[in-house]
């Protein structure tokens, strides 16, 4: 049966046909889902000195405090969206919903750092049991023809949050509202997670596959225990300039992927239903899609360097900083609304390549003239044509991806997709950040800023020519592939 007699048949998938005419608000409730992760990993990061004096907070846990939700939420994200598919995508997202809010409530509450690092470990985990639901849904409820327009809006979401993190953020700590300080920036998460479980309950249908399938306790362990060997040392070894411990860990995560890809396969050659579907990366197109993600969010350099420079080598001020980055979110704001139509003029493969080639461009742009003071239109436009570029190859990269996928396995596709963005993201601070900070040196002068954001940024200008490449050659790949079938 075809994916598209899936979709044209909601029935077929757990989805009752009286459920589509709530479609409208259904994709508002998802979005919001979708914006909550991303939003609550952006507003934190103005917030830290705050914290840091609220809270009497060490160093190191002002770190956790962003570390550990990112990588709580990318060990965890795969398991969810395969939960999602065994257990029902609607199920899982109120759980994921639920769990945010109180996990919210408790950093809110915190009265001390190493109760807020918990909570945002469980904030994490609950996000990754919440996003993954998001896509799978779309998948699996709406028609292909929707799920073009629909991507443009989750990319849109993705551009509000970083917008609304950096300067909602600082708001909320400057305003002080009903007194709260910094603790706002949790506990905003309140009303907005309750009414969302409310719309979920009420709009959202349910889906999931028509059989029942188990659930694979050791590809879980397994898969959750080579992820934190990778992020986390990843994550924090740079800031704690990369001790025994962090390089033990990435040696041990080999041996621990191989046993993972073991188990996977002997569960697949008996017959059950693995938590990690390797046939999935048979797909030359999903394949090439993950090596693309893992490509994009190396752009996390780029966020690292760029508040560095601005503040170390021009001296800006932390809100100046936060302002600079407005361009790069409007252009991320449009560029996905404009998605659809690029999509249907050229087609999607073309549109990724366009994306890529966009972030590069306006990458080049925006370094050349970064040392130049006051910055020109120029170094603004760069700035936006970056923007514009991301949040044109995000949406591209998921829909791509999960319309190569069955419904029902859509939930773990989204889970390998946004868990691969992850560990791109990881990697890009590690390598490529990194470099930035060996080139800075210790007790940098003005000039080795500039000296050490040309360098990191030439490095990722490589990487996204590659993946411009690539994808440029993924359109083939696809024609070939179905040609065959």
């Amino acid at each position: 049966m075809t994916d598209n007699a899936l979709v044209a048949n909601p029935t077929l998938l757990g989805v009752s046909a009286s459920a589509r005419g709530h479609h409208g608000w259904a994709l508002v409730v998802l979005l919001v889902g979708a914006i909550l992760p991303p939003l609550d990993y952006f507003i934190v990061n103005l917030a830290l000195p705050s914290i840091r004096d609220g809270l009497g907070a060490t160093p190191a846990q002002l770190q956790l405090i962003v570390s550990a939700y990112a990588c709580a939420n990318a060990v965890a994200l795969i398991t969810g969206g395969r939960l999602g598919d065994l257990y029902g995508r609607k199920r899982l997202f109120m759980l994921g919903m639920a769990g945010f809010v109180a996990a919210s409530t408790l950093c809110g509450l915190a009265d001390g750092g190493g109760q807020l690092v918990l909570g945002r470990i469980l904030q994490g985990l609950s996000a990754a049991v919440l996003a993954p639901q998001v896509l799978a849904t779309i998948r699996s409820v709406f028609t292909p023809h929707e799920q073009v327009r629909i991507m443009g809006y989750y990319g849109f979401v993705f551009g509000i949050a970083m917008v609304i993190g950096q300067l909602g953020g600082g708001a909320l700590v400057t305003l002080h509202p009903f007194g709260l300080g910094w603790r706002a920036i949790f506990l905003v998460n309140l009303p907005i997670g309750i009414l969302a479980l409310w719309g979920t309950w009420r709009f959202v249908p349910e889906s999931r596959p028509p059989r029942g399938a188990g659930i694979d306790v050791p590809g879980m362990v397994l898969l959750s225990l080579f992820l934190l060997l990778l992020i986390y040392p990843l994550t924090r070894g740079r800031e704690e300039g990369w001790p025994a411990w962090t390089l033990l860990c990435l040696a041990a995560s080999l041996p621990v992927l191989a046993l993972l890809v073991r188990v996977e396969w002997r569960r697949l050659a008996g017959g059950r239903d693995p938590l990690l579907d390797l046939r999935l990366l048979r797909n030359p197109v999903v394949a090439t899609g993950l090596a693309l993600a893992l490509l994009f969010y190396s752009m996390s350099a780029f966020f690292l360097a760029y508040g560095i420079y601005l503040q170390g080598g021009l001296q800006w001020t932390p809100m100046a900083s936060g302002l600079a980055i407005l361009p790069f979110g409007l252009g991320f704001l449009s560029a996905p609304l404009l998605t659809p139509r690029l999509v249907h003029r050229w087609g999607g493969f073309r549109v990724l390549s366009v994306g890529f080639a966009l972030l590069a461009t306006g990458l080049v742009l925006a370094t050349h003239i970064a040392a130049l003071i006051p910055p020109t239109p120029a170094f603004y436009l760069g700035l936006a044509a970056m923007g514009a570029g991301q949040g044109i190859v995000l949406p591209s990269v998921l829909r791509i991806v999960l319309a190569e996928v069955e419904p029902q396995q859509s939930g773990v596709a989204s889970g390998m997709v946004t868990a691969t963005l992850q560990i791109g993201a990881a990697v890009g601070a590690a390598t490529i950040g990194g470099l930035f900070f060996g080139v800075l040196g210790h007790q940098p002068a003005p000039a080795d800023y500039l000296h050490a954001f040309k360098a990191a940024m030439h490095t990722l200008c490589v990487v996204l020519i590659v993946a411009t490449i690539i994808s440029l050659a993924m359109g083939s790949i696809h024609r070939r592939q179905h040609r065959e079938r």
